[in-house]
């Protein structure tokens, strides 16, 4: 059976607020992600005639997408029609793909897979629904992303109370998502990582933007009891020891990695077959000495 870490409602509800009370400050992530996502869009050399938003709330990667030329035309989902903003938009649950088999040539993921509860089958699906030899192109938060507030987070809540619960939620790794693209049956795989850090004055600045993101905890073991202000200020000093640089502002990692993959097609470069290489190891190493 699979584990239920997040609680659905409860982050389509969160991004859904994030995204009705937005600022253009919290949007700075989602725009690193889409600019990141476009330059890597743009040196493909081949057109997308139908490309795919998936969960991407301000649509900043569909815009970006659109900009390099490659894309003729794209369409977004979202969980809720808030996130339209006066445009067309299609409604699904965050881990749905509702997209029929073989029907478009680009999928783009920003900043949502962390969120998904059954990831490998999202991949699967998102598989599924590209066209021989389309792209698919993610953006996802990664492991060290929220390293530093985690671990003040734990310290303060084991210090106040003697027990910790979860706080931030776990992100995948590098090696985790080459393997889910693999799993998934996506040829050509490249994942790589790029961390990002943030300053701030203090700890309650972060949790601002972390809100206005719709990034606070929504796991489903997460504590039910509330926390008071004497903890967050506890948090803040630990945060302040430990993180901070000279000048007193404390850093916040995130780190983002990029996937991408194709579905199979026969024109794609292929791995050689067992036993048909040329030339022996043995003797290629000879000729080195």
């Amino acid at each position: 059976m699979m584990e239920i870490l997040f609680d659905e409602t409860l982050v389509a509800k969160r991004r859904e607020q994030a995204f009705a009370r937005r600022t253009d400050k919290a949007d700075f992530l989602l725009e690193i992600a889409a600019q990141e996502m476009a330059e890597r869009l743009s040196v493909v050399e081949r057109r997308f005639p139908q490309a795919v938003e998936l969960h991407g709330a301000t649509g900043a990667a569909a815009r970006n997408a659109l900009a390099t030329g490659k894309v003729e035309a794209i369409s977004r989902i979202e969980t809720s029609a808030t996130f339209a903003a006066g445009g067309e938009i299609q409604v699904a649950n965050l881990d749905d793909v509702p997209l029929a088999p073989e029907s478009v040539n680009l999928v783009l993921s920003p900043l949502s897979l962390h969120l998904v509860n059954d990831t490998p089958g999202t991949f699967v699906r998102i598989r599924r629904a590209l066209k021989p030899d389309g792209l698919f192109l993610a953006a996802i938060p990664g492991a060290g992303t929220l390293a530093e507030l985690r671990d003040v987070l734990l310290a303060a809540e084991a210090e106040l109370t003697g027990g910790a619960s979860p706080r931030v939620i776990p992100f995948a790794d590098v090696r985790d998502v080459g393997s889910l693209l693999q799993r998934a049956g996506f040829t050509l795989p490249v994942v790589d990582a790029e961390s990002y850090t943030v300053r701030y004055d203090s700890l309650f600045p972060l949790m601002r933007d972390l809100r206005a993101m719709g990034m606070t905890n929504p796991l489903t073991g997460r504590s039910r009891k509330p926390l008071n202000r004497a903890f967050f200020l506890r948090a803040a000093e630990i945060y302040a020891e430990r993180y901070s640089d000279p000048d007193g502002r404390i850093r916040a990692t995130f780190t983002i990695i990029y996937a991408s993959g194709w579905a199979p097609h026969d024109s794609q470069q292929q791995p050689l077959k067992p036993g048909s290489a040329k030339v022996r190891l043995a003797d290629a190493l000879k000729k080195l000495d």
